[in-house]
């Protein structure tokens, strides 16, 4: 399950924290022929990702502390340390242009 949801975990680990303070749009990455939406709330100094892979329905939940990540997928509960979360590599994507 790890190899699954820690390269999405890194990707969002990265983000400014400052870009976390409100609720955001759903977002989707793919990883290993999988398609994930998910979005990002904080909640103290805890972020919340919420998501679904969308071809099985399964759900996630992870709370990212400053140094564990721990909540479940589908009903299997997870916890791991934020130092073996790996980023995942994006392309850069235009949304719109002139």
């Amino acid at each position: 399950m790890k190899n699954y949801i820690l390269p999405a975990l890194g990707l969002l680990a990265l983000a400014p924290t400052a870009a976390l303070a409100k609720d955001e749009a759903v977002k989707r990455f793919e990883h290993e022929g999988s398609t994930y939406s998910y979005t990002v709330t904080k909640v103290g100094d805890t972020r919340v990702i919420s998501g679904i892979e969308e071809r099985t329905g399964k759900p996630f939940t992870l709370r990212v502390g400053d140094r564990r990540v721990r909540g479940t997928v589908g009903s299997q509960q997870v916890s791991f340390a934020l130092r073996d979360v790996e980023p995942l590599e994006t392309e850069t994507t235009t949304l719109a242009s002139r």
